[in-house]
């Protein structure tokens, strides 16, 4: 059967968490408090960094782009979520599906360059911290974030547009609680070879480069704070870098545990 004969997918089904109503109406409560404080906390921290003069370091700019990413990130699945959970039919059009997954890719992508960036950021401040302004000033602060938010957008579209490529003529349930690539690459019904390329490609180039570079942030430092004689100093960077080493690590582990064990 030819392609242009094919019943064309407008709808997707989102299996979701539950069936069971009791456990739907639990499961709506919980998700919304997260959402509430996620959004609370991440919106009050751009508040106070944007308004507060002591915050105006390079460190807290990257902090404030990462916690309106953190917001942001929050409100692209879970509002769709919440509906569903309400409502008796869980489904998606084709049109929000591919905007989800365009918008998670860009949101996923552009957070692995800030990481990164705020791991060169600490590695400057502590290997050479009489450098370190001259190093990271304004113009080189936001060149950072604009080349990270620039690549998270590039490589989303990339990806949806090739994926909007694919036919998909059925089946259209998606076995998860929001669209993503893995699941609806799944249900094509055309050759997704090219869209399998972009996304090997994007976990070859963007992953393991922002992996790289923040492994070989944190050596550097961990290398410079043990070169140090007084236990304070050590101390101090360890604890500066601490809180966003435990970011990078959930970032990364949730990561591999979504889309390597749950979508093999």
């Amino acid at each position: 059967m030819e392609v242009s004969n094919m019943t064309t997918v407008t709808v997707f089904i989102l299996l979701g968490l539950s069936n069971n109503p009791q456990v739907q109406a639990l499961l709506f409560v919980l998700f919304l408090v997260i959402y509430l404080l996620t959004l609370l906390g991440n919106l009050l921290m751009v508040l106070v960094i944007s308004t507060d003069s002591h915050l105006c370091t390079p460190m807290y700019f990257f902090l404030r782009q990462l916690s309106f990413l953190d917001a942001f990130y929050s409100s692209i699945i879970v509002p769709k979520l919440l509906e569903n959970l309400l409502s008796k039919g869980e489904t998606i059009s084709f049109l929000e599906c591919f905007t989800q997954i365009s918008l998670v890719i860009f949101s996923g992508a552009t957070e692995a360059c800030l990481l990164s960036v705020m791991a060169y950021d600490r590695f400057q401040a502590m290997c050479h911290p009489l450098l370190y302004v001259v190093i990271i000033n304004r113009r080189v602060c936001a060149g950072l974030v604009g080349a990270s938010w620039a690549i998270g957008m590039g490589t989303g579209l990339i990806n949806t547009l090739l994926l909007a490529q694919q036919h998909f003529c059925g089946p259209n349930v998606i076995h998860s609680f929001a669209c993503e690539l893995p699941p609806v690459l799944l249900l094509t019904c055309s050759d997704p070879c090219a869209s399998i390329v972009s996304i090997l490609t994007t976990m070859s180039v963007l992953g393991l480069g922002t992996l790289v570079l923040l492994l070989g942030s944190y050596s550097c430092i961990i290398m410079t704070a043990l070169r140090i004689n007084s236990a304070t100093g050590r101390s101090k960077i360890f604890s500066t870098c601490s809180s966003h080493f435990l970011v990078v690590t959930i970032f990364y582990t949730s990561g591999v545990l979504r889309y390597v064990i749950l979508y093999p």
